[in-house]
């Protein structure tokens, strides 16, 4: 559903919060480089884990954890990290997962249960295990209560900070960037509200929320989500040097 593009956003503006896994980012990822490249990585992944046979899951989490090895160092206070630590890759989870069940709350096209949320969470748990993170969440109680257990850890910091102008302003042809603004918007205003606070980002209200915010990103989404289910209407694409 095209609301999970809200939520991909969400997520990375949440996962940013933990300093040392921001630290292996702002380390060693090329975010800032190749964008679109990093984005269609996580993409692949998450269509082989999601949609494709188990030997394709398997294989797309082997490659993760591979890559995951030479993430290795230390944050700017001194503190060692490492992406495979089973605890970052907790709180990358949980992020995810939250982040996406906010995004199709609000703007999904069909309404999850509390039901199939907690089943959303648990085959999420599946693909977390194999990648090394211990007892994931498999229902929206523990969901919470892991979420929450991580606040004491989560700080604001330059690279956060740095990633959330990034993400506000990525390189966008120019017919693209008034509807990405749009997605980035009601991603920040899901965000709680100490997460907008340290990221230094738009405090949006309830009311702005609810009056300007979701009309205009539930236009989007509506519009994205009908591209999707045409594609033959899709107007042909050229590559780009």
């Amino acid at each position: 559903d095209p609301a999970m593009f809200i939520g991909g956003i969400r997520a990375i503006l949440l996962q940013s919060l933990h300093p040392l896994a921001m630290a292996g980012v702002a380390q060693h990822s090329d975010y800032r480089a190749d964008p679109w490249g990093r984005l269609q990585r996580t993409a692949s992944f998450l269509a082989a884990t999601t949609f494709g046979t188990e030997d394709h899951a398997e294989r797309a989490v082997a490659m993760v954890r591979r890559v995951h090895e030479r993430v290795v160092g230390s944050a700017p206070d001194g503190r060692p990290y490492a992406a495979n630590d089973p605890h970052l890759l907790a709180w990358v989870h949980l992020a995810e997962v939250d982040s996406f069940l906010a995004a199709h709350r609000a703007y999904g096209r069909d309404p999850l249960g509390a039901e199939q949320q907690d089943a959303y969470i648990a085959d999420m748990a599946v693909i977390a295990s194999r990648l090394g993170v211990v007892a994931p969440p498999t229902d929206t109680t523990e969901l919470r209560r892991q979420l929450k257990a991580f606040e004491p850890e989560l700080a604001t910091t330059a690279e956060a900070r740095d990633a959330a102008r990034f993400l506000l302003t990525p390189p966008l042809p120019l017919a693209a960037r008034a509807p990405y603004a749009l997605l980035y918007g009601a991603a920040v205003a899901s965000l709680p509200w100490w997460a907008r606070l340290a990221l230094w980002l738009p405090p949006f209200t309830p009311i702005t929320d609810r009056a300007l915010v979701r009309p205009a990103a539930g236009v989007v989404t509506d519009v994205l989500r009908w591209a999707l289910d045409h594609p033959e209407t899709a107007p042909p694409t050229t590559p780009t040097a």
